[in-house]
Order: structure tokens, then C-alpha cells, then sequence
């Protein structure tokens, strides 16, 4: 499935790092919450959806308990993870990684950097990675509060087991998006706005060259922009695309398990939920709940975070 909300790496993997994570050996539930098991409807039947990506048929799902953080992980948790690791990203071991055409200066421009076959508002910077996430001449400095991107599946499963933690299922992801609504459109409702007030951030005006930022935010917004869902998540809808444990399968969920179903036993690409910063009706219009995409594991771009789940012991 070809996917513009993404750009895939199609490199040789650099090979993972030598260094083993060990999981710490007690989970801290801080900035989480805990959510009790039942049953929901997950997916949609929306025509106007992208059901070639296996957003439906709506069925009904139960799961166990689990916890899930409220908030993406920020800059600021990222860096204390790689301060006492050592951990090294996979950005930083391709050398480069994908930024939106607008967030690259002058300067970067001057050393031409490659545009995405058939995605030309993608682009390979090299030298972009988490804690330069336009490039050599970026910091993270002012956005320590900002959700963490540029980050690979690889990455963020480094991160969770190194926390204790654990990516959340498609399920799981989708259950705790909804906040418990059912066959609602978004986190918080059918109105993408609502009393004249944006309630998450995505694109605005004409992708993707014109941006009116009329939500607040070019970028990312901090993690805690927006009001929070039923089940006080906040940014679902919106911000980064996040990770989810899944193998992505189109017709997975068609015949699953329809208990704690966890996605595909192998598979090529990972699943991806919420949007980002990018979505756009006329094109991307993948910030609904049920909505989902995919990337290879060892993809990294400037609109791709994740939050973290953990089992209730």
C-alpha cells in the first residue's frame, strides 16, 4: 500500500544496536492511565473513509484491562531514556531522515536534499533525527514539551521495554482514542469543530503549500495542546502519528480473534494511528479514530511519535 502520509525507508537496515535494553524492573504508572476492559465497536463503515485500508467493517471487540499513557512521549522523556542508555536511533545510523518540505532553511536547501518519489513534499535531510528534527541547523531546545518524532517502531519499542512498557495494540489504541464514545468520528464527537474552537491539530488550507495555522500550530504542539477525551488522552487525533504493536494487515481484522486482538503474527509494515500535524481532508484525511496507516519498522519522519501501554499486573 503506497502511502503519502509517511514516506518509507527502502535502504538497507543499518543493523540494530549492539546494546542491550533491559526492562526496568519496576513499571511506573506516572502520566498513564488505567482503563478497565469491556467491550466496544472498533472500525467504521464510512464510505468516505479508506476502506481499502481495513478501517472496517465496524465489529465489536473486547479487551483486559490495561493502562495507556495520557500523552504522547515527549523530546524531554526521550532524552533522559538516551542520556542513560547511550541509545542511538536509527535516523542517526541511516544519517537522515524526512522533513516536510516547509520546515526546511535556507541553508539545508543549499545542500539539496532529495525529494520522495511521488510524495514531493517529502524530503531526506540528512542529519535530521530526534533531537534535530529539521536538520543540523534545528534543536529541540524550545519543544522539550513536544512529542518526540523521527522516531522508528525499532525506537520506540527500545523506549518501552526500557520503560517498563509496551506499544498498545490497533485495539487497545483505538479503544482509548475513543474515550468512550461509540461510532463517533473523532475523540470528541462528529464536529471536527466545535463551537468555533479546533479541538486537535491538523492541516489548514490548501496541502501543501498553504497553511493558515489556524489551529495554532505549523508543527507539533505540545503534548498537552487541546482538551483531553473521556478518558483524559490527549492529542489522538492529530499531532504525530503514533505506533502501535500490530503487524498492519488490511483484512486482519475481518477475521480476527475478536478478543484482545493483536494483529498479524509477521508482516512488512507496522501499523500507525491518529494522523499528524500534516492530515488534510482533501488528501489525508486519516485523524479519525478509526483511520489507520502503516510504515516499515525502520522508518522515521518528522510527524511520527507513539505513547506507551502496559499490562495490568
Amino acid at each position: 500500500m503506497k502511502n503519502c502520509c509517511t514516506p518509507e525507508r527502502r535502504t538497507e537496515n543499518p543493523g540494530t544496536n549492539t546494546k542491550t535494553l533491559e526492562k526496568r524492573k519496576r513499571l511506573s504508572t506516572e502520566g498513564m492511565v488505567l482503563l478497565e476492559g469491556g467491550n466496544f465497536i472498533m472500525g467504521t463503515d464510512r464510505v468516505d473513509g479508506f476502506p481499502r485500508d481495513g478501517e472496517g467493517p465496524s465489529r465489536t471487540v473486547t479487551l483486559d484491562h490495561f493502562y495507556i499513557d495520557k500523552y504522547a512521549v515527549t523530546n524531554e522523556q526521550f532524552q533522559a531514556f538516551v542520556r542513560e542508555t547511550g541509545y542511538v536511533t536509527e535516523a542517526e545510523k541511516f544519517g537522515w531522515s524526512f522533513v516536510f518540505h516547509q520546515f526546511i532553511s535556507e541553508k539545508t536547501w543549499a545542500d539539496k536534499p532529495q525529494s520522495v518519489p511521488n510524495i514531493p513534499w517529502w524530503f531526506a535531510v540528512e542529519g535530521a533525527f530526534w533531537k534535530q528534527p529539521e536538520g543540523p541547523d534545528s534543536s529541540i531546545e524550545k519543544r522539550m514539551y513536544h512529542p518526540v518524532i523521527h522516531i522508528s517502531w525499532n525506537d520506540a519499542q527500545a523506549y518501552c521495554n526500557w520503560a517498563g512498557k509496551r506499544l498498545p495494540t490497533e485495539a487497545e489504541w483505538e479503544y482509548a482514542a475513543r474515550g468512550g464514545l461509540e461510532k463517533r468520528t473523532y475523540a470528541w464527537g462528529d464536529e471536527l469543530i466545535v463551537g468555533g474552537k479546533h479541538q486537535c491539530n491538523i492541516w489548514q488550507g490548501r496541502f501543501p503549500n498553504e497553511n493558515t495555522v489556524r489551529d495554532g500550530y505549523a508543527g507539533t504542539a505540545p503534548v498537552d495542546a487541546y482538551s483531553p477525551n473521556g478518558y483524559g488522552l490527549y492529542n489522538v487525533c492529530g499531532n504525530v502519528w503514533e505506533w502501535c504493536e500490530d503487524w498492519f494487515s488490511p483484512s486482519y481484522h475481518r477475521t480476527s480473534d475478536s478478543r484482545n486482538p493483536k494483529g498479524p503474527v509477521q508482516g512488512q509494515v507496522k501499523s500507525m494511528r491518529g494522523g499528524s500535524y500534516l492530515c488534510h481532508k482533501s488528501y489525508c484525511n486519516r485523524y479519525r479514530v478509526a483511520a489507520r496507516s502503516s510504515n516499515s519498522p525502520d522508518s522515521s519522519t518528522g510527524n511520527i511519535g507513539f505513547r506507551c501501554a502496559a499490562d495490568l499486573h
